[in-house]
């Protein structure tokens, strides 16, 4: 049984259906890539995967119980985690205090004093910054910041949105690289990425997103190999 199970998921704002019959699955300790120009639907579908937005049909199912519908807060508690676009951290505040933000639900405080050292070791930059205010770190490490809270909360799927966006390439391979690691220690991630090329380098499966609906899927390396995928995204 997959941990993650999309079966015709429709979504949307207002009268505008943005996602059309969307079928997914995640299995544990993949990551899976959901790739796409901008307006394909990627963000909108992490919105209603992590209950920000309800579903107007179809069916989400997560470590085999019904996720369709439930709550922001109740899809934080049951290991749907999200690092959302453009970071969102507290900017005023230390990143040490952001990553403990990520705990908050958390009452094992040996087990969280663990991840800290643990994302401290995976990002050492942070490690040196925890005093510092979040605010004034770069755009490369205020995305490490945001990828370090989502581990803070001990998440049972880490679902990253958009992690390259407006970030120098060697930054982002540097954050892919972390991912990679990530996903070795055992959590399970699903990247929904513009960066078609590198999200798919990295995947272990890709869906490809147009106007809402999955119009391609498949092993990473078979995506990147595909004619589709190279002229409409990689520009060959």
């Amino acid at each position: 049984m997959a941990l993650l199970e999309v079966s015709g998921l429709n979504a949307g704002y207002g009268d505008a259906l943005v996602l059309k019959g969307i079928d997914l699955s995640v299995e544990e300790g993949e990551i899976v890539a959901v790739v796409g120009s901008n307006g394909a639907g990627k963000t909108t579908l992490l919105r209603a995967l992590s209950g920000v937005i309800g579903s107007r049909g179809g069916e989400v199912r997560f470590q085999d119980r019904r996720a369709s519908g439930i709550s922001p807060d109740e899809a934080f508690g049951r290991g749907l985690v999200q690092v959302p676009e453009g970071r969102q951290l507290f900017d005023r505040m230390s990143v040490e205090d952001n990553l403990r933000m990520g705990a908050f639900r958390r009452r094992d405080r040996a087990a969280v004093a663990r991840d800290f050292a643990r994302v401290y070791e995976i990002f050492p930059v942070l490690g040196e910054r925890r005093r510092q205010l979040a605010g004034s770190l770069s755009g490369g490490e205020q995305q490490m910041c945001a990828v370090a809270r989502g581990l803070m909360a001990a998440p049972k799927l880490l679902m990253v949105d958009e992690m390259s966006l407006g970030l120098a390439p060697v930054i982002v391979e540097r954050l892919l690289q972390i991912l990679s690691d990530i996903q070795e220690q055992g959590v399970t991630v699903l990247l929904v990425e513009q960066d078609v090329n590198s999200a798919l380098f990295i995947a272990d499966r890709g869906y490809v997103l147009e106007r809402g609906e999955v119009v391609l899927s498949g092993a990473a390396d078979t995506l990147l190999g595909d004619p589709r995928v190279k002229e409409a995204y990689l520009g060959l």
